[in-house]
């Protein structure tokens, strides 16, 4: 295991290099047209360690020093430690802390429901597991009397993390889309101002709005689009059954989780297309290499 006390430090460090990213203005980073040729994004990655270091080695950052990263749902996932250990998603959370420190500018982790169900304290289950508690767990196992500050660290982090990532050309990135249901009462000010109160992490408010929604309707992103100042959405947060979607004219969805997780690497800079973010997708074999 590393050192606790060298953890801890990265993902404080990443927290305040998260507030301090060039470009951001509340809880969104709008890419510096000067300094970004293109954008590879992915989807949820729950964890998966081998997922992350095959879209690590397709980003490039070191050969590529105007391409940006954005990740997102990187807790709760299916790998566990042995003998009920709990769950090991902290270390590809540490992973991306260490990226972040490293390329502070083109590395950016949006907050996704599972990391805000770590703030609120809302329990998520699966197959009858709490996977919150589970991810205490792998913290506790890995990290033993340091968890709760490690824990802390995270939780500070994932407040520091931004909503949306906003590129030159027109394209939004964010985890998910709000609900239709709720736009005409929905205050956006948590976007405007980077601050997450309470209400606006409960149900109804712009940050659950943002990383719980599951409204893909043409309506619901058209006029979503008018209210953020947007063409075009990459999103995150449902599973495709072929690890991708196009699920309206403005809406492209893609699911990291394996063994087919997908991203999509796309310019930044000049015009697009609904059409052509999509055969800009890459769907990665895990099986491979």
């Amino acid at each position: 295991m590393p050192d606790p006390n060298r953890v801890l430090a990265l993902v404080r460090r990443s927290a305040m290099l998260t507030r301090a990213t060039p470009g951001r203005e509340g809880a969104i980073v709008s890419l510096p047209a000067e300094a970004v040729d293109d954008v590879l994004v992915v989807g949820d990655l729950h964890g998966n360690v081998t997922a992350f270091r095959k879209v690590l080695a397709l980003a490039d950052l070191k050969g590529k020093p105007r391409r940006h990263l954005v990740l997102q749902e990187l807790v709760h996932g299916d790998y566990s430690y042995p003998d009920d250990g709990g769950d090991k998603s902290h270390q590809l959370l540490d992973l991306v802390c260490a990226l972040k420190c490293e390329y502070p500018d083109r590395v950016h982790l949006i907050l996704g429901n599972h990391e805000l169900s770590e703030l609120t304290g809302r329990a998520i289950g699966k197959n009858g597991v709490a996977l919150n508690a589970l991810f205490r767990k792998g913290v506790e196992t890995a990290y033993g009397a340091m968890a709760e500050a490690i824990i802390a660290a995270y939780h500070e982090l994932f407040r520091s993390l931004p909503l949306a990532v906003r590129c030159p050309n027109r394209v939004f990135l964010c985890h998910t889309l709000p609900d239709g249901s709720t736009l005409d009462e929905l205050d956006l000010e948590p976007l405007r101002t980077g601050v997450f109160t309470p209400e606006s992490m409960g149900r109804g408010g712009a940050v659950y709005a943002l990383t719980w929604g599951r409204d893909d309707r043409p309506e619901t992103a058209d006029r979503f689009a008018g209210m953020v100042d947007a063409d075009w959405f990459i999103t995150g947060h449902q599973p495709c059954d072929e690890s991708f979607r196009v699920a309206n004219h403005r809406l492209l969805i893609i699911d990291g989780t394996g063994p087919y997780p997908a991203c999509c690497l796309f310019p930044a800079n000049e015009p697009v297309t609904i059409e052509a973010l999509r055969d800009r997708v890459r769907v990665i074999d895990l099986a491979e290499g």
